[in-house]
């Protein structure tokens, strides 16, 4: 039987597989190649996440093919006020839309000639047009977030007048963009529940599914034996909420955690890591700025803290810590989108009080937080295992191949 061929096309490469977004591209991408399906990859190298030339010769040669352009997405702000005044779509649409990329998404929908095209984010879907002007295939959008959520957080969060006025009025043009783009794609993979829901609520589109990010179990390390019982993060610091979140959590809950477990000590780390960090000399306090192997980093620390308090989808580093039986303390933020509990499978904290008490719990009452972390892995093992995940996405899709051959 001829393998299905599906064109995944991405607004950045999917490496290195440091942080949420390129993992959860990654997993869609190697879930697919282990169905049987014939892979080929479109992805934009862009400025801000620059993979070199060398390094993009040894990527995805598994796949039937890979195709790159270079992208200049730098924000520019005479583009930024130039769209503010004058735009209907957000700035971050037309950062994404280059001639050469439409050109090269042409050839290589002309070549594949696939059954599915797979876009792997909303911002991309200026090139609808052109993927059902030369491909008769099923349209799919992977949903990461519900984007305009993002902004509106943002917004809400920021002190600045002038800068919460510019994310309001963005977080409205990202959600006019996101409502439109959903009516046109013949199938929509949310990455929660709650967003899928939230699109239904939006939007009459009954063409959605939940599709969480998938972990494969056998690549997830599960040993603690030699853990310490220390805090750790690790997470992109050139995202917004990420940085957002550690600012607070280094100044707001970290001097009553110090305060109370006086010995207790907190690493962190990440791509993109602000001066300001690594500059500060806190009592406790490990800034380990990006690190070479984030598996190596986490191995012998035991309690994974995200402090998060704006920002849509799901939270990977805390999908892999509980497949871990690392014990998780973190936001209904952090946590949205994990079908996980409270005290059953993670600790819930949102004030300095809250993230001083758990950790305290924690170093207190140790086997009973290491069965809390088990409770947590079994969990992850049952829902977000990628072969499953994987087979519910396939499913969908072959149900609309057939509609649309007949």
């Amino acid at each position: 039987m001829t393998p299905r061929k599906i064109l995944i096309i991405t607004n950045r490469i999917p490496y290195p597989l440091k942080d949420g977004g390129n993992l959860a591209m990654n997993a869609m991408i190697e879930g697919y190649y282990k169905a049987g399906w014939q892979v080929s990859l479109l992805a934009m190298n862009t400025t801000k996440h620059y993979v070199k030339r060398e390094q993009l010769k040894k990527l995805f040669t598994h796949l039937h093919s890979f195709t790159w352009v270079d992208i200049d997405n730098r924000l520019k702000w005479t583009d930024i006020a130039r769209n503010f005044f004058f735009g209907k779509e957000p700035e971050h649409a037309k950062r994404f839309y280059s001639e050469t990329f439409r050109a090269q998404l042409k050839e290589t929908l002309v070549a594949v000639n696939p059954d599915v095209v797979q876009v792997e984010s909303v911002y991309l879907s200026t090139y609808l047009p052109v993927i059902k002007k030369y491909a008769d295939a099923v349209t799919v959008l992977r949903m990461h977030n519900v984007e305009y959520q993002v902004w509106q957080g943002l917004s809400r969060k920021t002190k600045n007048r002038i800068k919460s006025f510019y994310l309001d009025s963005l977080s409205i043009r990202v959600r006019n963009f996101e409502r439109a783009a959903w009516k046109d794609y013949d199938l929509l993979l949310a990455i929660t529940e709650k967003d899928a829901h939230l699109v239904q609520r939006l939007e009459e589109v009954t063409n959605i599914i939940v599709a969480p990010f998938s972990i494969e179990a056998d690549k997830i390390d599960f040993n603690t034996d030699n853990e310490q019982w220390v805090g750790y993060h690790i997470g992109a610091m050139d995202w917004q909420p990420n940085y957002d979140g550690m600012r607070w959590f280094l100044s707001k809950a970290w001097p009553k955690i110090h305060n109370v477990i006086p010995k207790f000590e907190f690493y962190f780390a990440g791509r993109g890591m602000p001066d300001e960090f690594k500059k500060k000399s806190i009592a406790g306090i490990h800034c380990m700025d990006e690190v070479a192997d984030a598996k190596e980093f986490i191995a012998d620390k035991k309690i994974l803290i995200v402090p998060l308090w704006s920002g849509g989808g799901i939270r990977v580093k805390i999908l892999e810590a509980m497949a871990a039986g690392k014990v998780v303390i973190t936001t209904s933020k952090g946590i949205k989108g994990i079908e996980a509990k409270p005290v059953e499978h993670y600790l819930r904290a949102h004030s300095p009080d809250d993230f001083a008490k758990a950790i305290k719990w924690c170093l207190e009452n140790k086997q009973q937080a290491q069965e809390m972390a088990t409770r947590a892995r079994n969990l992850i093992m049952e829902k977000y295992e990628q072969t499953s995940v994987i087979k519910h996405v396939i499913e969908e899709v072959e149900e609309l191949l057939k509609r649309k051959r007949h």
